[in-house]
């Protein structure tokens, strides 16, 4: 069943914030963090723990040549360890190092920094408020 016209129009304005929001965060990011793919695959393994090559690339739905560019690149950086899966030799594990979550954890903190400030500038309190509660519906809604 199509969603009626005003559910149809929620959806084009909430899909449209949501881009723009995080095009002007990937705007804001330092220079200096990794991209946007090799921060997704840190986030995943710190928040899933360790992978292998395989179930990260099925996660984060990457073909697993891409997966190997930036596999290698998050090794090259000391971000991640690989080593054998003990149970099964043909396996490699991959896992976040402690300096692969500083690196998170430090491009986290400016993403919130910039957008705290963001918010402090642009919105009211009550805004704000709306704000953390429509927060709260859309990872409702992208859990569901």
């Amino acid at each position: 069943m199509p969603p009626d016209d005003d559910l149809a129009d929620l959806s084009r304005v909430v899909r449209e914030g949501v881009v723009r929001l995080t095009l002007r965060m990937r705007a804001e990011r330092d220079r200096t963090a990794p991209s946007p793919l090799l921060l997704t695959v840190l986030s995943r393994l710190y928040r899933g723990g360790t992978h292998t090559p395989t179930a990260l690339a099925d996660a984060e739905k990457i073909h697993p040549q891409s997966l190997t560019r930036v596999l290698a690149a998050l090794d090259r950086d000391g971000l991640i360890s690989r080593r054998r899966d003990p149970d099964d030799g043909r396996q490699v594990l991959v896992e976040i190092t402690d300096h692969g979550l500083e690196t998170l954890r430090a491009y986290g903190d400016q993403q919130r920094r910039w957008l705290a400030d963001a918010m402090a500038e642009t919105l009211t309190e009550t805004e704000r408020e709306l704000l953390g509660m429509a927060a709260k519906l859309m990872m409702r809604v992208a859990d569901a």
